[in-house]
């Protein structure tokens, strides 16, 4: 793809955040955000007959019944996990790969759960391949986290849940962050910014969402 076709990403980008900012707080992304989404190749995490459309911001099919999110999501959900260089992550839902890909440009590692083998062998080939090898893919229930490796500075959840896995709030460190849409089906969504601060739970709705349904536990 064109370095036009990012540019233009880029522009939409923040012509979203301009028109969404009086409901997210935030009227504009951090510049590593953007230069994250800048460096990591969205055609590598799209099916061929889709690449042409990688960089328009639309969620798009990657089989399974699953979906890559738009990119302003992307975005905006990195920007909410506030990462840092020393970050550990945890990310439920890996997709095809491209939240983890964009996150692992800011933080020391990310571990990513997918309950879809074929998905997970996929996206474990494809990371490593580009050469993102701080990321970690694991075939696993994304409702029960990953305690042999938690607590995690910040969680990201890419499919909605009807609540909040308690295990995943458990597995945060005492000042962790998680972005996590929650709701059902073809109801309305919210994305929530849960914060921990030492031993208590805040929770701020920042935008109506519409993602595919979480696999596992959480769903019942």
């Amino acid at each position: 793809m064109s370095a036009e076709s990012i540019q233009a990403m880029l522009r939409t980008i923040e012509e979203e955040c301009h028109f969404t900012g009086g409901i997210t707080g935030r009227f504009t992304l951090r510049q590593e955000v953007f230069d994250a989404m800048a460096t990591v190749r969205r055609e590598e995490f799209v099916p061929d007959e889709l690449k042409p459309y990688a960089y328009d911001n639309n969620p798009l099919p990657i089989g399974n019944g699953q979906t890559i999110s738009q990119p302003f999501i992307v975005a905006l959900m990195t920007d909410l996990l506030e990462p840092e260089p020393d970050d550990i992550i945890l990310e439920i839902g890996t997709g095809s790969g491209y939240q983890a890909a964009v996150i692992s440009q800011l933080v020391k590692r990310v571990y990513s759960l997918e309950i879809i083998p074929e998905l997970a062998r996929q996206a474990a080939k494809r990371l490593h391949l580009l050469g993102y090898d701080t990321v970690e893919v694991i075939a696993s229930d994304g409702s029960f986290g990953l305690p042999e490796h938690a607590p995690y500075d910040g969680i990201i959840v890419t499919a909605a849940v009807p609540r909040i896995p308690k295990p995943l709030v458990e597995q945060l460190t005492p000042f962790g962050k998680m972005v996590i849409p929650v709701g059902h089906p073809h109801l309305p969504q919210e994305l929530l910014l849960v914060e921990k601060f030492n031993n208590k739970i805040t929770s701020r709705n920042i935008l109506s969402v519409a993602f595919v349904p979480f696999t596992g536990k959480a769903e019942a």
